[in-house]
């Protein structure tokens, strides 16, 4: 019984290292990206911060990363829950058009996203 009890313990704490993710919900989502800032992994490195702030709106920054060089460094929109994805509407980034964004736990602070079109990235989720 010991050993099954050993057994099964170990299996757990292996499971986010076999890459097992956990899809976070609407209660999650408010819980834990609402009210922070979550920064995305760029392709080229660096991160650009997004604030979702608990009125609605999310704040973004790219000059940090030279995000000024292709589009306008800094934009703010809203966000808003639809079937358990976060989605987001900036006035000027993405031309204006909303995207959605399924997400899923990769550690403690980590996030794995995936857009409605398909892409992927992560993030890392401070305060």
């Amino acid at each position: 019984m010991k050993s099954l009890a050993i057994t099964c313990l170990s299996t757990l704490m292996l499971m986010p290292s076999l890459g097992l993710t956990e899809t976070l919900g609407e209660a999650d989502i408010r819980r834990d990206i609402i009210g922070k800032t979550v920064y995305l992994s760029t392709p080229l490195g660096g991160e650009l911060p997004l604030i979702f702030r608990s009125s609605g709106t999310v704040d973004g920054n790219g000059q940090a990363i030279g995000l000024g060089r292709y589009v306008k460094p800094s934009d703010t929109g809203q966000w808003w829950i639809d079937a358990n994805r976060l989605c987001q509407k900036f006035q000027s980034w993405n031309k204006g058009k909303p995207m959605c964004f399924e997400l899923e736990r990769a550690g403690a602070n980590t996030i794995k996203w995936t857009r409605d079109n398909g892409k992927t990235g992560v993030a890392r989720i401070g305060d």
